[in-house]
């Protein structure tokens, strides 16, 4: 049987992560979460309280680091559980303070490059399944099938907001709002690797449909390629 490469793109919010990881496990591939290797990367720089503005010591520090993502054995179907320098920062990644800093960190060409380098080296070998915001148009331009996730602003704060208050955290659903808004803006405005729908990518809005709806509809897309 054929291995696909299966690229998934969308704004923050629209369900990629969860969709992928079904998909994923659906098929027996493996999941690749870029977005938080980003993360990843985002809290290193924090956690070792290097300048934001300092690009070139962020992207030696990002660049001797090892960013590990690891199948989440405790939560089948769960979140990748994210090694930074064998530390675990799985929930870390997740913070409001991450959350704002890691689309321009992301836009640093150094950083982005390692980034990408690392997540094609991981589907070299097909039978994976990599969401994130710019794997079917740079990382994975010649992936087998491209998805390309939507949803509303404020479906996806909605979404954001349920995600911070099971971690404990309760901000306003206007500053949630706000904050995907911005996101959406700088992802989609900076010079490198920019948020944009591939040509060839198939677009899907889960506005009004629930995942298992979203994931038959990406492995029926599947089967046509087996």
């Amino acid at each position: 049987m054929k291995s696909l490469v299966i690229a998934i793109d969308g704004p923050a919010g629209a369900g990629k992560s969860t969709v992928a990881r079904h998909v994923a496990g659906e098929l027996g591939y493996l999941y690749i979460d870029s977005g938080a290797m980003y993360r990843a990367a985002t809290w290193l720089v924090l956690n070792q309280n290097v300048n934001t503005q300092d690009f070139e010591s962020i992207v030696k520090l990002v660049c001797q680091a090892n960013i590990e993502l690891r199948l989440n054995e405790r939560a089948a179907g769960g979140p990748v559980r994210v090694f930074v320098n064998g530390q675990e920062v799985t929930d870390e990644i997740r913070s409001q303070e991450v959350t704002r800093l890691v689309s321009p960190l992301s836009a640093i060409p150094g950083l982005r490059q390692h980034l990408v380098a690392e997540q094609q080296k991981l589907a070299f070998r097909g039978g994976v399944v990599m969401d994130g915001r710019d794997i079917g148009t740079v990382v994975l331009p010649n992936a087998d099938i491209k998805i390309f996730l939507t949803a509303s602003p404020e479906v996806r704060a909605r979404r954001r907001l349920k995600d911070l208050e099971e971690r404990g955290e309760s901000p306003a659903f206007d500053t949630v709002l706000r904050e995907i808004k911005e996101r959406d803006h700088q992802d989609s405005t900076r010079a490198i690797a920019p948020l944009r729908q591939a040509q060839d990518a198939i677009p899907l809005n889960t506005d009004n449909l629930g995942i298992e709806a979203v994931v038959n509809r990406i492995l029926s897309l599947c089967k046509r390629q087996f």
